[in-house]
């Protein structure tokens, strides 16, 4: 994840999500996994979901930024899924400032998948192979890389999103960050010997 604090805003990509990845043990509507999101599944979803939204820690109470509005851009390449964003939103610039910012997660449901079977002692491996793209999320307070499942409710029916992520250390950019290089080498001069 790339963080880099700009005049506009804060602006964020990275990958959300590796395909083909396997990830820790999960808890999913067909219990505990290890799952993998296989090759196209955010390709497909991202054309077949319509607007997906930026949340900070899979709060749907407010959306930071969207695809609608072209402050989001989705895409999946040969590593898995890539997002760009640029939030206004003074809270979350803060967090990106002070380091709170910890990863990507993501949220989906209408998953259609595949489970392998395994060893009597090893957890079956689910593969994704389709799903709608419900949301990403920046990770601040949860634990990123699969850590959660929930249940949502919409329009009266009962749909399974499951929360997904990726934890990787972010860099932070802060544009217009003073130098202090020359004050520097100037109170070394200063320095008693």
């Amino acid at each position: 994840m790339k963080i880099e604090v700009r005049a506009d805003g804060l602006h964020i990509s990275g990958y959300v999500n590796v395909t083909g990845k396997r990830s820790r043990p999960v808890i999913t509507p067909r219990g505990k996994v290890i799952e993998t999101i296989e090759e196209r599944a955010f390709s497909e979803a991202i054309k077949n979901s319509g607007e997906v939204t930026v949340t900070l820690d899979h709060d749907k109470g407010h959306a930071y930024a969207s695809t609608r509005d072209n402050t989001l851009t989705l895409r999946e390449d040969a590593i898995g899924l890539h997002a760009e964003t640029l939030i206004t939103d003074e809270t979350v610039i803060e967090m990106a400032r002070k380091g709170k910012l910890r990863g990507w997660s993501f949220g989906m449901y209408n998953v259609q998948d595949e489970m392998e079977s395994r060893g009597t002692d090893e957890l079956p491996i689910r593969h994704v192979k389709g799903f709608l793209l419900d949301h990403v999320s920046l990770i601040k307070d949860k634990v990123p890389c699969y850590a959660a499942t929930s249940v949502e409710c919409r329009a009266g029916e009962d749909i399974d999103i499951e929360q997904r992520g990726l934890d990787i250390e972010p860099e932070l950019y802060i544009e217009n960050k003073p130098d202090y290089t020359e004050y520097e080498n100037r109170l070394k001069m200063l320095d008693y010997e």
